[in-house]
């Protein structure tokens, strides 16, 4: 039998979801946020105050996969709500994306930041030919990888940012005084004007920040407390980042920036984001509309170290091994928080497992529409909820990486090369999750039944891409 409390809250998110008041979904997405970077979970060194405090009045996943290891891949699976082995590799999004689906459900929808694959306008792959009404992003993929971009594209129209110029010293470090715009800062002003101006209708806002993405940059008012700690800092010269594309930008010709010191100005853009998602619903409280919205805080893969920062100083991947471009559990387990004041219970943690294929059929449920057919999601708005008994489970989470492809069904996790001149040794490993989190001892060669099924079920899923 359900508690009062329980039903309550079914009776509040019925409410919610019906036609006459449609929820808000905000959708923040960091970049290369490692699974230990924030307070709630675990971080120490970084002051991480406004997503703690979200997580405190919210509820925390422990247990929730981006969509891949690396950016494109990973975004492709959140908007799309089908995981990699059924999405071709690359930056084409062949189906519809939950902006088209939210959009045609009433929603306002909007795309401000990073998109990750080929977006400048008029390109068939743009945000705007797959739902979004109002886009504000970077020309191409290359120049998302710098934080002085000299211009940004809002729907259609090119904005330049003539002081972002000339910014780099001659041994390439961004000039210590300098009038230059920061795109984070930029992408912050966007998504409140948006939400203020869309605050009385429907409205669905995808914020993928670049954060803390390399190169390692900020302003200098958020590395300055950083500094004052005197941690240990090993310079890091110009260079890194795919210099050779030509779409990277006249002055970045030669990579990322150089940065004197990697740690602090690391520490001081994860807080600068820190702040602003602070800001975001301390926009939503002040427009009365908190409680008719959902928003949702992650990372599209594990932490990287190529900004010059080391994971080891800041245990990034907390207790989990691995990061970025890893098929070990920290290159895709990462933060998630929900936050949706008088909805979801505050100062919730679950260990549920999901993944970024599940929120298309996740927010489709809060919407109140049908799940495409082509989904492969489970929605987790039952956990959400509090209905712990009403969550259907996943059945899978699968990823891949060069010759590794692995899954996870409930504990279990086996990771499986698919070279043919490994031995069996080296070829499985088999991890139980619930009591071995860090991948540290190799159960393959004690169960060999559970490697054979999990290794039948890796080939199932995969053979559009990665059968051995």
């Amino acid at each position: 039998m359900l508690s009062i409390f329980k039903y309550l809250l079914i009776v509040i998110s019925l409410s919610a979801l019906s036609s006459d008041t449609k929820t808000n979904i905000i959708f923040i997405l960091a970049d290369d946020l490692g699974y230990g970077e924030l307070g709630s979970y675990g971080q120490e060194k970084i002051k991480t105050p406004e997503l703690d405090k979200m997580a405190a009045s919210g509820i925390r996943f422990t247990n929730h996969y981006s969509g891949y290891t690396t950016c494109t891949m990973s975004r492709k699976v959140l908007m799309t709500g089908k995981h990699i082995a059924n999405l071709p590799m690359g930056d084409r999004i062949p189906s519809i994306t939950i902006a088209g689906l939210l959009k045609n459900a009433g929603y306002k929808t909007a795309m401000i930041g990073k998109w990750g694959m080929k977006g400048r306008p008029g390109h068939d792959n743009s945000p705007e030919k797959h739902g979004f009404d109002h886009v504000f992003t970077y020309d191409n993929q290359g120049f998302a990888h710098f934080y002085y971009p000299e211009y940004l594209w809002r729907n259609g129209e090119k904005i330049h940012y003539p002081t972002n110029k000339n910014l780099l010293t001659e041994d390439g470090y961004i000039k210590e005084k300098h009038d230059g715009v920061y795109s984070h800062d930029e992408f912050t002003k966007d998504a409140l004007g948006f939400i203020e101006e869309n605050k009385d209708r429907p409205f669905f806002l995808y914020l993928p920040y670049t954060i803390p993405h390399a190169e390692i940059t900020v302003p200098h008012d958020s590395v300055e407390p950083y500094l004052k700690l005197n941690w240990p800092e090993t310079p890091k010269i110009i260079g890194g980042g795919g210099s050779k594309d030509p779409g990277y930008g006249s002055q970045y010709v030669k990579g990322y920036c150089g940065q004197k010191y990697p740690h602090a100005a690391y520490a001081g853009m994860i807080s600068r984001m820190d702040r602003d998602v602070g800001r975001i619903l301390d926009l939503l409280k002040k427009l009365k509309i908190e409680e008719n919205t959902l928003v949702l805080f992650g990372s599209d893969n594990g932490a990287s170290p190529e900004g010059g920062q080391t994971l080891e100083f800041f245990q990034s991947s907390g207790k989990l091994r691995g990061d970025k471009r890893s098929i070990y559990e920290a290159g895709t387990r990462t933060p998630f928080i929900a936050y949706w004041p008088k909805t979801i219970q505050a100062g919730q943690k679950t260990g549920h497992i999901s993944a970024y294929c599940d929120f298309v059929a996740t927010a489709c449920d809060v919407a109140g529409i049908k799940t495409p057919e082509h989904s492969d999601g489970v929605s987790y708005l039952p956990s959400l909820l509090g209905n712990r008994h009403q969550q259907a489970q996943r059945p899978y989470i699968f990823n891949a990486w060069k010759s590794w492809s692995s899954v996870r069904v409930k504990e279990w996790k086996l990771i499986a090369n698919r070279k043919k001149d490994l031995s069996p040794a080296e070829r499985f490993e088999l991890y139980n999750l619930e009591k071995d989190e860090g991948e540290m001892k190799n159960l393959a060669t004690q169960h060999p039944e559970k490697v054979q099924s999990l290794h039948k079920l890796i080939n199932k899923i995969s053979k559009r891409h990665y059968t051995p």
